[in-house]
């Protein structure tokens, strides 16, 4: 049987938990990992910033427990190469750009982009400043991004060889034949798709009026410790603030990168908005949607629950879970597995009744009435997410092993 490589290029945030969580899972037996640049003073460098995490503890602590010792041995830097747990792991570190990496040689079919750098993929793969194709020129058979694809060009669409996928909501449009590029989306629409999905196949589209979402969101590595100057051309003032002691308003394209997984969201009006808070890792959904039943039925906050519980059960993989439990942020830090936890406990529905002047709606003839009332029932959601470890990258994880059955 051929030996399964996974190449990782980046090592950044999702990089390392990528490393983390395929070093777990066994699924690959070997790992390349490109940086694109010397790290530190020596191999020893790397491997001590793989072991460590601020958010998530030591690695071998991750898999074992706290009794455990380091899993990171044979660290040889003539061949840049380390032993993780077992795995076999190389690191590069000459080309930044994908087309110049060298997987061929690594043996490498499948790579997880997790740069954020290259995320268009209708840039040809030699474009002068990198491009995700490039990965494919380089010998790549399949490539993963962990981000939303970006296209620069607004003239142009997703190219029919690339496409957005995320697990349990609409993995089947995967084509194994047709596919080469695929995005992950992001930490916030994977747990998005995963709260809206459930209501759609209940009540669907037509009796969704509209949908509106805010992110409570983790800082990221895009922000900045201290204040700085702009950059030249700066439009947004907010993302040169300081992010460990501020509030900060900031935009998702969540709402974009959604209908492309769930295309009944064209359909549907929809606002999302995102704001950065002073915590390391653990976001909140608060979803808002306002819903019309023409047969009168009220829609209560039982009701979206009992839709939440039974979604859940259909849900093997334990994508989607509910609970009647009071969390706090921290409680979902490394809580491995689902892409949304519904916060059971906070649901709400208020219902009101609107009035229609059929009157002045009809331009022939009298209505048989002149008004109509009908229930507008707003509901109030809250879906929590580890947006690094335990969510988006067991996400991206199982993504990737998908991939990975049609080249191994």
């Amino acid at each position: 049987m051929e030996e399964a490589i996974l190449g990782i290029n980046g090592l950044g945030r999702i990089g390392k938990l990528t490393l983390w969580h395929h070093i777990g899972r066994k699924h690959f037996s070997k790992i390349v990992i490109n940086t694109g640049r010397k790290v530190g003073n020596s191999l020893k460098d790397l491997a001590f910033y793989i072991e460590h995490d601020s958010t998530y503890g030591r690695l071998h602590n991750y898999l074992y427990g706290y009794k455990h010792k380091s899993v990171i041995e044979k660290i040889d830097e003539s061949n840049s190469t380390l032993i993780i747990d077992g795995i076999p792991v190389k690191v590069l570190t000459d080309s930044r750009n994908p087309k110049d990496i060298g997987w061929e040689r690594e043996g490498v079919k499948l790579v997880v982009d997790t740069t954020g750098k290259f995320l268009d993929p209708t840039m040809p793969s030699d474009a002068k400043e990198g491009s995700v194709r490039g990965h494919l020129d380089s010998g790549a058979y399949k490539v993963l991004v962990s981000a939303p694809f970006k296209i620069k060009d607004k003239t142009k669409e997703i190219p029919e060889d690339s496409i957005t996928v995320i697990m349990g909501i609409n993995e089947e449009s995967y084509d194994s034949k047709k596919h080469l590029i695929v995005s992950g989306a992001s930490c916030t629409t994977t747990c998005l798709a995963h709260m809206i999905k459930p209501l759609l196949h209940y009540f669907g589209a037509e009796r969704i009026l509209s949908i509106s979402m805010a992110t409570v969101h983790a800082i990221t590595a895009s922000q900045q410790v201290l204040d700085r100057v702009p950059k030249t051309d700066a439009k947004d003032l907010r993302k040169i603030r300081s992010a460990m002691n501020n509030i900060i308003l900031t935009s998702t394209g969540a709402a974009k990168t959604l209908a492309l997984v769930l295309p009944e969201m064209k359909n549907i009006g929809f606002i999302a908005q995102s704001v950065r808070v002073p915590i390391i890792t653990g976001s909140l959904i608060i979803l808002v949607v306002a819903f019309r039943d023409e047969e009168g039925n009220i829609i209560t906050g039982d009701l979206i629950n009992r839709i939440y519980i039974e979604a859940s059960e259909r849900e093997k993989r334990g994508y989607l879970l509910f609970t009647d439990d009071q969390k706090v942020s921290t409680d979902i830090v490394g809580f491995f597995g689902p892409a949304a936890i519904i916060e059971g406990s906070e649901t709400h529905t208020r219902t009101a009744m609107v009035t229609l002047d059929i009157s002045k709606m009809c331009s022939i003839g009298a209505p048989a009435v002149d008004k109509l009332q009908i229930p507008i029932t707003q509901a109030v959601i809250y879906g929590w997410y580890d947006n690094e470890l335990g969510s988006y990258t067991n996400m991206l994880g199982d993504l990737t092993v998908k991939v990975a059955e049609d080249l191994y």
